[in-house]
Parts: structure tokens; C-alpha cells; sequence
């Protein structure tokens, strides 16, 4: 359902006399932040479920391809300091960029610090969820079960439906998703071309160059690439500092002179030119694509005109044949267990929730994570669950006219980003978590 519907509420307020019973679907880093506000707030009438064998979510590596999107050497691409959640620090002993052991491992850590571990229901994935006539939710479970709800929280992660590029013709190579990308060992001796500019893109790229007979990267537009480390610091903590400092408008410049100094222009690589400021897209963090490049391991191509058997046109004519085409283009934020026709899609270029969490016809359903940030994700997470743990207390109060405070906001966004399906769910790091702890504090932000 799109923002600014006229259908009527469907409920009853949440059953705040009694114990209300709520369910979190998802055991990764943001269905731990929203149980842990909701244990914390005393709302221990609580289950979570995931499907896997243990928590962590999208960070838990397997060897073959799974639910997680994590591969052999993937590693944060923001710094730990950033990254973890504010009440919960990750361990000193933790490099800058941490591995996805790592950052498992401190996840479940997470989880037997705040109790969550007891209310966990692992090997236990959702079915359906559907919303009944006097509010509340019935779920049904992957092994029959049916549980009945005063609220759920849907904390399933937006990186497991894959999102496939369209060009004409037919790849009779090997085609498949950066979601079953594991490791480049497959890869040795083959001819490779990997879609996108992304961060897995270039992972992707740089790691399959390293054994491959030829590793080509396409890509349709610019991208700022963000070196891991600048002034010998990792740059979202340069950033930081920066932004005490400086306003946005002198630093955005400041920041992109850095980069033409250290690497020069993407024109010098044979990459597009990016058409827009540096922070206006999700940043990309790589230090070694420009480094292949260069080195000739990896080489740059156009956009795709067509597929024809196992050759790949691209734009301007060139052609080559490839053995395998890796499209590392991104996900759909779909949530098969929901109904589109009853609770909306959010595959598209809006998200309608107020606050990336707020649905504006059920005040018993709440989205947490479901947001992207030029920094991590998770303390924005917590942030979001304890506002969830407040409005389940009806400590929280939605506005008034929810549907127009929606439209407000996504006709007003923190800050204007490239119109593009990466960037649909995409918000400002601080501008974003001064509104949840605005509202979290009592303020109001409509």
C-alpha cells in the first residue's frame, strides 16, 4: 500500500493491560536490537525465530549457498568503532574491519549478554503472517505451528532476494547472483565478468581476478570509489570528525578533492565519472579495484547491450565471450511471509513507513532495519527498536496523519541521494539517528 491511502485502521490499541505477546521474525543484528529494547523495556511475553541454527543472520558464512549473502572473505566496509552498537562495544582486540567470523561472533555474544538467547526459536522459520480483523497477528510456522500475536516485528533483512538485471538476448554461460557468490575457487582459469559497481561488485571482482583466466567489471554509471583507509584512518572516521567541524557543503568538496589527489579520476581507470556528489550515493569501499585495474587483472567495461550465447555486447559495440557472468546488482526489499496486497510493496523507489518503521494502516506492525546508511546499520537498529519497545507500551504516539507525516518524508529526505533502486531505502547516518533519538527522548519530529 502506498502512502496516502484512505483505508481505515484496522485495530484495537496493543494489548498493553495484560502481557502483550509479540514476535520477531529475524535473528540477525537488527532482530537482536529489537528483542533486546523489547526484553528491556519488560515485554517479556517474546519469541524470535529464524530459520538458521544459530543467530547472526546474514553473517553467518556457509560454504554453499544459503540465506546469507556473506562470502569466504568478506569483511565490514564500515569501521568497528562505527559499526558497533552503542551500548554493546565490539572487542578491542578487533581490527578496523573486522571478518564475518568476527562479526558473528559478536553478535551472539550480543545475545547471551541480553538474555535474547531465551526467547530465541531457532530452526523455525515464518510461513505466513496475517493480520487479523481486530488487530493483532496470526503467524504460522515453516513446521506447522500457528502463534498468535498482539504485535510483530518483521527484522528479516533486505539482502536475500536477489535483484536480477534485464538486457535482451540469452547468456548461455554461467549466470547467477552475487547472493551465491562463496568464494573465486570456482572461478580459476575461467573467463569472468561481473555486473555492477557496488561494493560486492568490486569484492567480487578483485577476488576472482586473483585466479580467473580474465576478469572483466561493467558498469552503466560512475561511482566514487572510497579507499579503506585515508590519513591513515578508516574514512567513515574521518568523516565523522570532519562533519564536528565542517558543514555538509564544504565537506563534500573537500572530501572529493581528497580522492582526486590520492587516485585521480575514474576517467585515468577507464571507469564512467560519477554524476553526483560523493556522499549523495551509498559509498563504495574498496582500496584494491583501482589497484587491479591498474595492474591489468581487472578490466573495466561499458553497460551491457545484449546477451548473444556466451558473447557479451556492450555499449559502443565492443563484444567478448565470458564463461560466467556474475550480476552483483542488488536485492528487492521483499518479505515473502507478508502479503503485498495487505501490507504493501516496498520493491520499489518509495518505502512508505513513517520513520523506515511505521506502517500507516497497522499500528501492530513494525519494520526494523529496513533502511540503508552511508554508515552501519545497526546502531540505527537499536535506535529503531527502542522506539518499537515504546510505541508497543503506548509510551510512543504516532502522528496524527500519519499518511501525510509519510509523504512529508519521503518528498523531504535527510539528504537527496541518486535516484536509482540502491538508494531507496538509503538514509543519513546522523541526521537519520538524531530523529529516532529526538522521538525515543520525547521530542516530536512532525
Amino acid at each position: 500500500m502506498q502512502a496516502g491511502t484512505t483505508a481505515p485502521s484496522n485495530l484495537a490499541p496493543v494489548n498493553v493491560a495484560g502481557r502483550p505477546r509479540v514476535g520477531v521474525v529475524g535473528a540477525g543484528p537488527s532482530g537482536l536490537a529489537a528483542a533486546k529494547n523489547l526484553l528491556s523495556a519488560g515485554i517479556g511475553n517474546l519469541v524470535v525465530w529464524d530459520r538458521n541454527d544459530e543467530v547472526g543472520g546474514q553473517w553467518i558464512y556457509r560454504p554453499g549457498e544459503s540465506a546469507s549473502s556473506v562470502f569466504e572473505t568478506t569483511h565490514i566496509i564500515s569501521s568497528r568503532t562505527q559499526s558497533e552498537f552503542e551500548d554493546f562495544p565490539m572487542p578491542a582486540s578487533y581490527p578496523d574491519y573486522p571478518g564475518h567470523a568476527q562479526i558473528k561472533e559478536y553478535f551472539q555474544r550480543y545475545a547471551r549478554h541480553f538474555g535474547i538467547d531465551r526467547v530465541l526459536r531457532l530452526r523455525t522459520g515464518v510461513r505466513t503472517a496475517r493480520p487479523r480483523a481486530g488487530g493483532g497477528w496470526t503467524v504460522e510456522l515453516e513446521d506447522g505451528a500457528v502463534e498468535q500475536l498482539d504485535a510483530l516485528v518483521v527484522a528479516s533483512g533486505h539482502h536475500t532476494v536477489p535483484r536480477w538485471p534485464s538486457y535482451p538476448g540469452r547468456f548461455e554461460g554461467e549466470l547467477l547472483h552475487s547472493h551465491a557468490y562463496k568464494s573465486a575457487a570456482p572461478f580459476a582459469g575461467k573467463r569472468v565478468l561481473v555486473i555492477g559497481g557496488g561494493n560486492s561488485a568490486c569484492d567480487i571482482a578483485v577476488e576472482t581476478s586473483r585466479v580467473s583466466a580474465r576478469t572483466e567489471i561493467s558498469m552503466r554509471r560512475g561511482y566514487w570509489f572510497i579507499p579503506k583507509f585515508i590519513l591513515g584512518a578508516p574514512p567513515d572516521v574521518v568523516n565523522d570528525r570532519l562533519m564536528r567541524k565542517l558543514p555538509r557543503f564544504i565537506r563534500e568538496p573537500a572530501v572529493q578533492l581528497t580522492l582526486r589527489l590520492i587516485q585521480g579520476r575514474n576517467s585515468d581507470y577507464g571507469l564512467p565519472e560519477p554524476d553526483h556528489g560523493v556522499l549523495e550515493s551509498h559509498p563504495t569501499v574498496n582500496s584494491e579495484l583501482l589497484y587491479f585495474i591498474r595492474h591489468g587483472r581487472i578490466h573495466p567495461r561499458p553497460d551491457i547491450e545484449r546477451f548473444e550465447g556466451k558473447r557479451v555486447r556492450f555499449a559502443g559495440g565492443a563484444s567478448e565471450e565470458f564463461d560466467v557472468v556474475i550480476a552483483a546488482t542488488g536485492f528487492l526489499p521483499a518479505f515473502p511471509f507478508l502479503d503485498p496486497a495487505e501490507v504493501g510493496d516496498y520493491t520499489g523507489r518509495e518505502v512508505p513507513l513513517y520513520l523506515k518503521i511505521f506502517h500507516p494502516r497497522f499500528e501492530d506492525l513494525f519494520f526494523v532495519g529496513l533502511l540503508q546508511s552511508q554508515g552501519s546499520l545497526w546502531p540505527l537498529a537499536d535506535w529503531q527498536g527502542r522506539l518499537v519497545a515504546r510505541a508497543v507500551l503506548g509510551a510512543w504516539k504516532r502522528p496524527p496523519d500519519i499518511d501525510a507525516a509519510i509523504r512529508r518524508e519521503l518528498d523531504h529526505p535527510d539528504h537527496a541521494y541518486t535516484d536509482t533502486p540502491r538508494h531507496s531505502l538509503e538514509v543519513d547516518f546522523h541526521a537519520y539517528r538524531s530523529r529516532l533519538v529526538k522521538e525515543v527522548e520525547g521530542g516530536r519530529a512532525y
